[in-house]
């Protein structure tokens, strides 16, 4: 698509305005992108009219407000990726676990068809959790069973007391994320007590080196702009208690492999936020945040804005499709309600997060040019 095509597509979309009130821009004031330090310098690429910006916190990254989810990014399901860039987004994302790394080598196809420059590639270490469980698994099957009960009583004990697991905190994006959540949580107690068997520079550093190896050599490129670790953090035991990440960040930040720290989290959102902003390592967070969970997160979200962190809301649609009926049915009415619009429920939920000025941007995994052409625009009206 041409730029004059383009600007004429953008120009005659559905003019979309976000309500005041429970939804409004006037429930968070004006606020500025976060701090900014003495040697704050904004990096740009591919800038272009028709897309909106934020700095994405410590990194001084500016982003495009909307920018490109990538689980279903595949060797052959990128030509849409061409056109977002087209429309002047800016960051891809994705994971060696996505499409068991076909996405990114569907990537590697877009840095081939256009400067590598001119985006922002993020890539996440998606089995440091998995060994770690595994790990430490291994080692409750050789306490004794009642040992073991007495363990599994407690998980269950912690969650309660953390109320992580709260219905429109928690929200239930996928089947597996209650047996995950109980899984990091086991094995944040295990560690406590067993944690001196586990070879640690092995199997918490250099997990994390070989991981980004593995996806450089996938992407095609010799760097990432930013690495997630952990990928999809349940608890905020897992940014607080490993110091072998930072050692395997530094490691390949002064090796020019990775520029940039950051964390994922579906789960204890709040939790997560808190935890990355009170960590100078940690430039960015992407999280789950919605019109669903965030009266959990919001006092959160500011606290890790205030500190310069730079946050992406995911799963910013998901709640319209889980749970029981009356609960999508009740989500639907609300965003009905809460954002006058003429587009749908899905980009209604959008608009909703992008009137948010504590974050940098949102994630869609935008699968197919209807995708592109449908959400991009809704960046340029708010």
């Amino acid at each position: 698509m041409n730029r004059n095509t383009r600007r004429e597509f953008l120009s005659n979309s559905t003019r979309i305005f976000v309500a005041a009130g429970a939804a409004g821009v006037g429930i968070f004031g004006s606020v500025s992108s976060g701090p900014i330090s003495p040697s704050f310098q904004e990096e740009w690429r591919n800038r272009q009219a028709e897309m909106s910006y934020r700095r994405l916190g410590r990194t001084n990254f500016m982003i495009s407000r909307i920018v490109m989810g990538g689980n279903q990014i595949a060797p052959d399901n990128y030509d849409h990726v061409l056109e977002a860039l087209d429309y002047g987004l800016n960051y891809l994302d994705t994971a060696p676990a996505y499409g068991r790394g076909r996405s990114e080598e569907g990537y590697a196809r877009v840095i081939q068809a256009r400067s590598r420059d001119r985006f922002f590639i993020t890539s996440k270490v998606s089995n440091w959790d998995l060994n770690r469980n595994r790990l430490l698994r291994e080692i409750m099957e050789t306490l004794s069973e009642s040992e073991q009960r007495r363990l599994k009583a407690e998980v269950e004990e912690r969650i309660a007391l953390q109320g992580t697991d709260r219905p429109d905190y928690f929200v239930g994006y996928f089947s597996s994320q209650r047996r995950e959540l109980e899984d990091a949580t086991l094995s944040n107690i295990l560690e406590e007590r067993y944690g001196d068997r586990i070879d640690r520079p092995r199997n918490y550093k250099q997990v994390i080196i070989e991981s980004v190896e593995g996806s450089l050599k996938r992407l095609g490129t010799d760097y990432l702009d930013c690495l997630l670790c952990p990928h999809g953090a349940n608890t905020p035991h897992e940014l607080q208690k490993f110091p072998e990440i930072f050692e395997a960040f530094e490691q390949l930040k002064k090796a020019g492999k990775v520029r940039h720290l950051g964390v994922s989290a579906h789960t204890d959102p709040a939790g997560i936020l808190k935890a990355a902003a009170d960590q100078p390592l940690y430039s960015m967070a992407m999280v789950a945040y919605n019109f669903v969970n965030h009266r959990h997160v919001d006092d959160a979200l500011r606290y890790a804005h205030e500190r310069g962190l730079g946050i992406i809301a995911m799963k910013t649609a998901q709640p319209l499709f889980v749970g029981p009926d009356q609960d999508r049915d009740r989500r639907s009415t609300y965003l009905l309600n809460a954002v006058e619009s003429d587009g749908s429920t899905i980009q209604r939920a959008y608009l909703w997060n992008l009137q948010n000025p504590y974050l940098s941007a949102v994630i869609s995994d935008m699968q197919n040019m209807k995708m592109v052409r449908d959400n991009l625009p809704l960046a340029k009206q708010v």
